[in-house]
């Protein structure tokens, strides 16, 4: 039973980003014109090409088969991402976006992976502390002051803190990811660097999602709250923190996880608006250059890279739903 779930699931995952792939094909293609050598026109009139234009625009038609019929473009467009070289950047030729994009990544991972966690763990628990209805006044009372700033926006939050302890305090640095001048590597100097850099576009998006997944966890512990099975464990003379966490948290748990796949899918892609006010060197600010510049390449790159990250998201966490809710695959779901 369990095997067959997997395999219809990972299927499933194939025949998205099989449609993932396609429609990142087709799209520049859709377009009137010919987008890519606009720009490139645009980049010699300007000077400003960042390397050898000619070279690009012959690297471009050699990778891709300009000249070729559109299946064979397709097919070369799959051989280069099995082939992992997605070509090269317009704007900042020679550079690769394999390398734009890995060199990135790790800021995105570690600032993104980090607070989103972060507030998931402490929201799901405020959601679930607020939504009990044994948790004393006074403690529901200050979960509803941290839930209020769900309805700020995360960069708000971001240039409140970047004006408070980044300009007018000077505590934290008001942007970059390192210090300045400092060479990164595995010691505890980096570490440091990292941390202080990171600490305010981590904050500004803590604030603003814990918040949110409070909202969520309580809303769904209070409609699991009359179930049967509630009562049940109630009269079976359970702990009251046994039923909360056992009975009422755990079934209340399969819409956050869902939420939760869909925001650790869509990290990859950054909180484009925070690491655009700190000036974070992630992929969201790497994306916000593409779109900016119509860094087409790029662009398609880190589009890719995020719908197929949360196909994969999504597909772990089909794995795991049998886990915490047994029903999913008795019912041939």
């Amino acid at each position: 039973m369990y095997a067959a779930y997997v395999a219809r699931r990972f299927g499933i995952m194939l025949l998205v980003i099989f449609l993932a792939v396609s429609i990142n094909f087709a799209l520049p293609r859709l377009m009137p014109g010919d987008p890519i050598q606009a720009q490139l026109s645009q980049l010699m009139a300007s000077g400003s090409g960042g390397g050898d234009v000619s070279a690009m625009v012959q690297s471009y038609q050699e990778r891709f088969g300009l000249d070729q019929p559109v299946w064979h473009q397709y097919i070369a467009y799959w051989q280069s991402i099995f082939s992992l070289d997605l070509g090269y950047s317009l704007i900042n030729y020679p550079e690769k976006v394999n390398t734009a994009i890995l060199n990135g990544l790790p800021w995105t991972l570690g600032l993104l992976g980090f607070a989103t966690l972060v507030s998931f763990t402490l929201g799901t628990l405020l959601g679930g502390i607020i939504g009990w209805p044994r948790t004393p006044r006074f403690a529901r009372n200050l979960g509803s002051g941290v839930m209020l700033l769900s309805s700020v926006p995360y960069f708000l939050i971001g240039m409140i803190l970047l004006y408070v302890f980044a300009i007018v305090f000077k505590w934290f640095p008001a942007g970059g990811g390192l210090p300045f001048g400092l060479n990164a590597g595995l010691n505890l100097e980096t570490v440091r660097g990292v941390i202080w850099h990171g600490t305010l576009p981590a904050l500004s998006i803590i604030l603003a999602e814990t918040g949110a997944w409070a909202i969520g966890m309580r809303g769904m512990l209070v409609s699991v709250l009359g179930e049967d099975y509630i009562t049940f464990a109630e009269a079976k003379g359970n702990q009251p923190r046994r039923i909360l966490t056992r009975y009422g948290m755990r079934n209340a748990l399969l819409p956050q996880l869902t939420k939760l796949a869909l925001a650790l899918g869509h990290i990859v892609s950054g909180a484009i608006l925070v690491e655009v006010i700190f000036s974070y060197p992630g992929i969201g600010f790497r994306l916000y250059q593409a779109i900016q510049s119509k860094d087409y390449f790029v662009l398609q790159g880190i589009l890719l890279l995020l719908s197929v990250s949360i196909a994969v998201a999504m597909f772990v966490l089909d794995l795991i739903y049998p886990l915490i809710d047994p029903r999913i695959t008795s019912r041939g779901q």
